[in-house]
């Protein structure tokens, strides 16, 4: 698996505008949450604007109240434990405090090639792809068990159908 890496995307529409005195809560961890990811084990990149230290001016064309959060990590262990086995777990916990509650998957994880940093587009088109038709080894969430190999043979499939015609 050194050949690829994980890519991940979450995204959270929010209940009140960032600079709203009840958003305190969620601001006031992101600097510190951060800096905890930057030093993960197995952390490779985070989505970041440019000057700043996290993307939460970025806006996509999920919406402008809807915030994205973006990282590359060595393997889904590595991102499995910032997530669940860091101070990142208390965040979750109250997500419902700063987001509203999702009506579709909010996050998704594909393979990359070791090196590749995913474009925005790229993570909301996979996004798209895991809402549209469901977990596949192309775009997945942590219930799944897809490895780079079957990433790389689904991408080859529909070329290979395509030269039998």
């Amino acid at each position: 698996m050194t050949g690829h890496h994980l890519a991940q995307l979450n995204v959270g529409t929010l209940t009140f505008p960032l600079d709203d005195p009840r958003m305190n809560g969620f601001t006031s961890m992101l600097d510190p949450l951060n800096e905890v990811a930057d030093n993960a084990p197995g952390f490779v990149w985070r989505l970041v604007e440019d000057g700043g230290n996290d993307a939460t001016a970025l806006r996509t064309s999920l919406g402008d109240d809807v915030l994205v959060n973006m990282s590359v990590w060595e393997s889904r262990d590595a991102l499995w434990d910032f997530v669940y086995r860091s101070g990142h777990l208390d965040m979750l916990r109250r997500r419902g405090e700063w987001f509203r509650l999702p009506k579709a998957p909010f996050q998704v994880l594909w393979w990359v090639p070791a090196g590749h940093v995913p474009t925005v587009e790229e993570a909301v088109e996979r996004l798209l792809l895991l809402r549209d038709q469901g977990p596949s080894p192309s775009a997945f969430g942590f219930r799944d068990a897809y490895t780079p190999e079957d990433a790389a043979a689904a991408q080859w499939r529909p070329a290979a159908a395509a030269v039998k015609k």
